[in-house]
């Protein structure tokens, strides 16, 4: 399965480019209220005007999908033939709450019937079809933990079934106010708003939302980055396998990420780029991003904060280098384990 093209937004902007640059220039002080999407900043307006009724999840997941479709090169005429796999944590809880709220204030008889549909989770993935009039198979997986993950395995299976020649496969999740009041009750807020991967314990988050896609496909096209070799689930069989990079998840959902440093190896380089998007527990797509990115341009991008009370070996600077495999790496609260394989093209 081939990464042939990619679309990004988060804090920093909209576009692959966006996220590179974030890549090079590293760790930037976020907003108050964390590393927040401002839809104000899309310059091209043109999608947004198309879906001026849908909510900030579904247009964030709109944006990045067809940047990742301009970003692939493959043309127009692949519509018919083109799915689309939408992979969140919480889903379209924002407008869910908003609407609740509208129900105790109003009534049931007098809620807006368009913030009733913008809370239902398969929504987003509506606003992609329709709004890119891609007209192949449309699903949402949804799950706290590695629901970016399950997505990939998925994709893989439609692809080699021939369910459709090409796939757009991304995660997109929001930041919102309860759940920021829950984060800030059952988890410890980084106050300086810096998240430090390879403290482990205390993990600290600050909030982060976005979107990243991927245009898929089997057969190498277009402006290819990398192959996706594997995807594992509660496990790696390929544990064993010499990598060039790991890169791990700092989602700061887990007050004690410990975890992670019995998953890394002596002698092969980490890096983790959580500061740079903020703790959201689908990040494991804009990792996935900079792996492709490190394939393609054969190059170590810097771990952006690197703290290392543990003596790890940290990817310190970015410079060109051999690259040809790398593994990125999620673990959930129970201490199970979701792995990405990626090579290079």
């Amino acid at each position: 399965m081939n990464v042939l093209g990619i679309g990004t937004i988060f804090s920093r902007g909209l576009g692959i480019a966006a996220w590179e640059e974030a890549l090079r220039t590293g760790w930037q002080k976020p907003a108050d209220t964390g590393y927040l999407v401002n839809l104000d900043t899309v310059a091209d307006r043109t999608l947004l005007k198309k879906i001026r009724r849908a909510d900030k999840l579904s247009k964030m997941a709109v944006l990045a999908a067809a940047d990742a479709l301009a970003d692939s090169g493959i043309g127009e005429g692949v519509r018919k033939s083109l799915g689309i796999i939408l992979a969140t944590a919480f889903g379209a809880h924002v407008i869910t709450f908003s609407f609740l709220d509208d129900v105790l204030d109003y009534g049931e008889a007098n809620v807006s019937p368009t913030t009733f549909s913008n809370s239902v989770h398969n929504a987003a993935a509506s606003y992609v079809s329709s709004a890119l009039d891609i007209q192949g198979p449309t699903l949402t997986v949804t799950q706290f933990r590695f629901s970016f993950q399950a997505a990939l395995q998925l994709a893989k299976c439609w692809l080699e079934q021939g369910r459709c020649d090409y796939l757009l496969v991304g995660a997109v999740d929001q930041y919102g106010d309860v759940l920021g009041y829950v984060s800030d009750q059952k988890l410890t807020t980084a106050q300086d708003g810096v998240i430090r991967p390879f403290t482990f314990t205390p993990t600290c988050q600050v909030p982060g939302e976005g979107a990243v896609f991927f245009l898929m496909g089997n057969e190498p096209a277009g402006n290819g980055y990398c192959v996706v070799e594997a995807v594992h689930v509660n496990g790696d069989p390929d544990q064993d396998k010499r990598v060039d990079v790991n890169i791990i998840d700092a989602d700061g959902m887990l007050p004690d990420e410990s975890v992670y440093r019995a998953s890394l190896a002596p002698g092969i380089p980490v890096a983790a780029y959580a500061p740079l998007y903020g703790s959201m527990m689908t990040g494991s797509a804009f990792n996935l991003a900079a792996a492709a990115l490190m394939l393609k341009h054969q190059t170590h991008y810097a771990t952006p904060v690197q703290d290392n009370p543990h003596g790890l070996l940290l990817v310190r600077e970015t410079r060109p280098a051999d690259i040809r495999s790398v593994r990125c790496i999620s673990c959930n609260c129970h201490g199970e384990k979701a792995v990405m394989y990626m090579g290079k093209l």
